[in-house]
Parts: structure tokens; C-alpha cells; sequence
């Protein structure tokens, strides 16, 4: 595998499974395709499990040297990012830029009796536009809307005042469909005719609520005054504009323009994510990286970044939106804290887009530096509990037994986070009566780190006991106040269906707040299976060989030459029981075999 290869299947690894805009570099760096999915792990991952039947796309893979993507919330919202990184970038292999073709807007006229009407084609003087519109049905919908709620002329006549005065015009087949109420010839008056554009146009704008209840006024008006078919056709009016839904924007529109930052932290990294938004669409999506140099804050940072990336960008954005409030040295320049609304939801987009790269530039780095993640786990260690040094060598206790009988205990030695197997112990415990787990786990603690002090073998710099704050102070009596050792000691308590539930640690024992999705309570959790399954393990081993014991030992003439020989070649007291008395007779002779058969019936 190449490099090349081994990088592509490394991003491929680490996309989320989210709707997204992904770009593909070739090895100059260069843009040569944008797309857009509904799944960016999904649609990335088709062009490189399989053979392409077009010629354009094999190549276009062939040149694929890195990935870059953002998140979004929606697929349509995808669709429209997708439409503004191709006119920023035109791609080589992009079939809708070489095509000339764009995303559609809703155009209205600024003729005396204005048109609206579908366009690819944007003239900023001759009309106001609404979009663009990456979901088709969406701006199909809001036509089919406006002829059913405003029958707007649909000619291309150009008209005026004056031809109207003048009779100029003649009624078409249009109006005798009902789809126009002919202003052209004065049968509807400019003032109603523009109350229609009006009302069309905030719809646009997605200034439904005001709509609505202006209509909901007079709806209720009219039916006052008994004239109920008006109040009927209002009505109308008001349920289709109700079912009018969704909208083809990112964010609300807005005739300004709008930054977003946010950020994340990871250590002595920030990262922090930029969104530039232009009337509703975002246009600039960067996320970059700040490595600390001091013990700069929260605060520094991200006002830092807003600094450097509005200068980077040239972005002359009047309102910034924040996840908290931060001075920044910018005049004329609006700091908004959303709580609610679309703006809280963009600020949630940028937040998705900060998270998601920190995730992904965590997994590149502990891919290429395994220890790296050791590193990091054993610091959150340190920092969670508070200990004076990194917790370089763990050690963990569990004890076994079934009601008292063949107790055993066992100890997992950890070193940099990782199972060290040939430290690990195994203890049968010799000075406890019955099941006394507490006691059982003194005995083992004080034989242990009793011959490592008097040996002046190093010890480790954290004790976990497979328990809750019982087994912390047993253990703690006899590491401190016997030995007079100083060993940070936590205890890991297991939930009713035995699993690993929470980390203590202090005395009196306190519960550490962990995330049961991070790292560090994985590796936790890895530690008490452990501990757990290397102690379960020997117990059971040492129960089996004592059953083995007992059978054999009862049968007269036969000592342990005689028992070593029949294990080695049956394995187990259950095949010699099963053994036909030649088998036996081959392996230790016809007299014994026959005393075995006997006594193994």
C-alpha cells in the first residue's frame, strides 16, 4: 500500500456518518471535486471500495491525494454549501460548474406591476433575488404556493403606467382561467396588485408569523360582518401559508452578513471553528488550531482567533455570533449570545463542526504516536484525582472464591496504560477462615507491598481496588498505617449487573464524575475485567485441579506417577471416566485400569 493509499484509508477510517460538503485535494494541494451526502462516511468510502464504470471517475480518484469536509445539519443544507464552495473553488471535475449550471433563485421584477418568477440567471438591477435553492421541490413549492394565494400576472409584457391609462393592453386567456386578475387593463388595481407582491415577498423573507396574523385578524373581522365567503377565501389563504414549512436557507435570511466562532479545547491545543454566513448561506467553513504558548484562557483564544480569521477572510460582518461573550477590539461590531432561534442552531452547527476536527486530529496523532494516547489517558488520571505524578504504573486487586472455599486473590499491573502480564501475581490466600474477602484483600496487599519495600523494588504510583470504599480502607490501613507507605488508592464499584460503574477515590471516598463514553473510563473498565478475569481464571484452575485431586486420590495404587500419566493422556478426570478399560490398560496396565473402573464408574 502506498502512502497515498495508507492517508486516503486513514481519513476514510475517521468520517462521521453525517450529511456534509467533502472536498477532494490533489497532491499540488488544488481542489478538484466538491460533493455533497447525506452520509460523508458512506458516499466518500463508494469511490474507493469499488471499480468505476466512468472513465472521468477513475481518474478523478486516481489524482485524490487528501480529504477535507464539513459537517452540516441537513442534506439540503449540504446541497447549498456544496453550490458555494464550486463557485468559489470551480473544481476541474465538478459536471454542474463546466455545465454553467447553479442553483436556482426566485426572482421579483421591479417593473410597475412586478413578475416572480424561477431563474438561474441573476441581474441584481433588474430585480430583487430570494435564494438560492438547493431542493427543487422546495422553490417549485413556493411558486405553486403563490398561485394559489396571489393570481400574479405571468407575461412577459413589459408595462407601464401610462399603457394602462391608455388601454394599451388586452385581457389573455390568463385571466379568463382565473390565473390573473388583469391589472393590465385596470380590472385590478395597482394598490391590490402590489398588497399581493407584498405579501408574496415577505413569505420569501420567511415572515410567515406576521402574515398569519394579519390574515387571522381579518378572517375573523370578515366573519363578524357575516360575510363569510370573504372570511372563507382568507381562511384558505391562511391554512396553505401554515403548511408552508420548510425553508431552503442554512439560517433565517438576513440582508447582512454574519460570522460564527466557536471552540473547543484539548490540552494545550484550541481548536476553533468559522462560519461566515451571507444572506443565509454559509460561504467560508474553516476550523484551524491554537497551540498554547503561555496560559492563555478560553477567552484570549477565541478572540485571537475571531481577529485572525476576520483579517485572513476580509470579512466585514456586523454581527458576530459567540458561544459566550468576549471583548473584542472591533468597532461597529454586534456580539450576539444566542440561546434559542436559528442563530443558536448555526452556533450548535459551528460547535458540531469544532468537535468533529478535534475527534479526527486526536485520531490522526495517536495513530502516528500510539503512546500519545497513553500519555493523554494517564494525565486525565492525574489531573481527576489529583496526584502529584503521572500514573505511570497502576495496580489492581480481586479476590475469588465460592463460600470460603479455595480463596485466591490476583493483581494486574498496568504500565502506561497498558496490560504489563508478565507482573502479574497470583495469590492463594493462606491466613483467612471462610469468605472474608476484606480480610483475604489485607493479606495480599500486606504480602505484596511488604516484600516490594523490604526488596526496595519501585511501587506503583496508583492502587485500584475491584470494589467500593470497604476495600479502600482495608486497603488503606494496611499500605499506610502498617507499612507506612504513601500509594494514592481509588476504588472502582460495579453496578447490579456487575459493571463498571463509578471511580472513588479520597477518604472518606468521593465519586469521581467521569463521562462513560470517554477514554479514560474505558481504560478503566479494562483494568476491572482484568483484574477480574485473571483472578476468576485462577480460581477456577485451582478449583479444577483440587476435583482432579480428590477423584484420582481416592482410588486405591495409584499414586501421582500414575495420575500424571493418565492426565497427560486424557486430558481431564471426565475422559478417563469415559475410557474403555483397554484404553486404560494401554496407559497403566490391566490391574490399575481395572481399580479405576471401579472407582470411576
Amino acid at each position: 500500500m502506498t502512502p497515498r493509499e495508507e492517508h486516503i484509508r486513514e481519513i476514510l477510517g475517521r468520517l462521521p456518518e453525517s450529511p456534509g460538503s467533502y472536498q477532494y485535494f490533489d497532491e499540488a494541494g488544488t481542489v478538484i471535486y466538491v460533493g455533497k451526502a447525506k452520509n460523508l462516511k458512506r458516499r466518500v468510502a463508494s469511490y474507493f471500495n469499488r471499480e468505476h464504470d466512468s472513465r472521468k471517475t477513475a481518474i478523478l480518484v486516481s489524482k485524490i491525494a487528501d480529504i477535507h469536509y464539513t459537517v452540516v445539519k441537513t442534506e439540503a443544507e449540504a446541497l447549498l454549501l456544496e453550490n458555494q464552495l464550486i463557485k468559489q473553488f470551480q473544481p476541474r471535475y465538478n459536471v454542474l460548474l463546466k455545465d454553467g449550471k447553479s442553483y436556482p433563485y426566485i426572482a421579483v421584477t421591479k417593473e410597475y406591476l412586478p413578475r416572480i418568477f424561477k431563474t438561474r440567471h441573476v441581474d441584481r438591477k433588474g430585480a430583487t433575488y430570494y435564494g438560492p435553492y438547493s431542493h427543487i421541490p422546495t422553490i417549485n413549492g413556493l411558486l405553486d404556493l403563490f398561485r394559489k394565494l396571489y393570481p400574479l400576472r405571468r407575461c412577459h409584457t413589459a408595462m407601464t403606467a401610462e399603457g394602462i391609462s391608455e388601454g394599451r393592453y388586452k385581457v389573455c386567456l390568463e385571466y379568463h382561467m382565473k390565473n390573473c386578475l388583469a391589472p393590465c387593463t385596470g380590472r385590478q388595481s395597482h394598490d391590490e396588485y402590489m398588497a399581493y407582491i407584498d405579501a408574496a415577498t415577505r413569505i420569501l423573507k420567511g415572515d410567515t408569523a406576521s402574515l398569519r396574523r394579519e390574515l387571522m385578524a381579518r378572517m375573523q373581522e370578515l366573519a363578524a360582518e357575516m360575510r363569510f365567503e370573504e372570511a372563507e377565501a382568507v381562511r384558505k389563504q391562511y391554512a396553505l401559508i401554515t403548511a408552508h414549512q420548510e425553508r431552503s436557507q442554512v439560517i433565517t435570511p438576513t440582508g447582512h452578513s454574519v460570522d460564527v466562532f466557536s471552540i473547543d479545547m484539548d490540552g494545550r491545543v484550541a481548536y476553533i471553528n468559522y462560519l461566515h454566513v451571507v444572506e443565509g448561506a454559509i460561504v467560508q467553513a474553516f476550523t484551524f488550531e491554537y497551540h498554547k504558548k503561555l496560559d492563555e484562557s478560553r477567552d484570549e483564544l477565541l478572540t485571537r482567533g475571531i481577529v485572525d480569521m476576520r483579517d485572513r477572510w476580509g470579512s466585514e460582518a456586523k454581527e458576530i455570533v459567540l458561544p459566550f461573550h468576549v471583548e473584542l477590539p472591533l468597532n461597529d461590531v454586534e456580539i450576539t449570545v444566542p440561546q434559542r432561534g436559528d442563530k443558536h442552531q448555526l452556533l450548535k452547527l459551528s460547535e458540531l463542526n469544532v468537535k468533529q476536527y478535534r475527534m479526527d486530529r486526536l485520531k490522526q496523532q495517536e495513530k502516528l504516536n500510539p503512546e500519545q494516547k497513553a500519555t493523554r489517558v494517564m494525565t486525565e488520571i492525574r489531573d481527576h484525582l489529583h496526584l502529584p505524578s503521572l500514573p505511570m504504573t497502576i495496580e489492581c486487586f480481586d479476590n475469588s472464591n465460592i463460600s470460603g472455599s479455595d480463596p485466591v486473590a490476583a493483581c494486574v499491573v498496568f504500565r502506561k496504560c497498558k496490560p504489563s502480564k508478565a507482573d502479574y501475581r497470583k495469590y492463594n490466600i493462606k491466613t483467612v477462615v471462610g469468605p472474608d474477602d476484606y480480610a483475604s484483600m489485607q493479606e495480599v496487599v500486606r504480602r505484596r507491598y511488604g516484600r516490594m519495600r523490604d526488596e526496595g523494588t519501585p511501587l506503583p504510583d496508583l492502587i485500584i481496588t475491584d470494589g467500593g470504599a470497604g476495600q479502600m480502607s482495608v486497603v488503606r490501613e494496611v499500605v499506610e498505617d502498617e507499612l507506612g507507605l504513601h500509594i494514592p488508592i481509588a476504588g472502582l464499584a460495579k453496578d447490579d449487573r456487575h459493571r463498571t460503574h463509578e471511580l472513588l477515590y479520597g477518604f472518606p471516598p468521593q465519586t469521581v464524575q467521569l463521562r462513560q463514553d470517554s477514554s479514560l473510563f474505558r481504560v478503566l473498565t479494562q483494568i476491572q475485567d482484568e483484574v477480574h478475569r485473571f483472578a476468576i481464571t485462577f480460581h477456577r484452575d485451582k478449583r479444577s485441579k483440587h476435583q482432579v485431586a480428590s477423584a484420582l486420590d481416592t482410588i486405591p495404587g495409584i499414586g501421582p506417577a500414575t495420575k500424571q500419566a493418565l492426565l497427560r493422556h486424557f486430558k481431564s478426570v471426565k475422559r478417563i471416566r469415559e475410557a474403555s478399560s483397554e484404553e486404560l490398560t494401554a496407559v497403566v496396565g490391566a490391574a490399575k485400569a481395572k481399580a479405576i473402573k471401579e472407582a470411576l464408574p
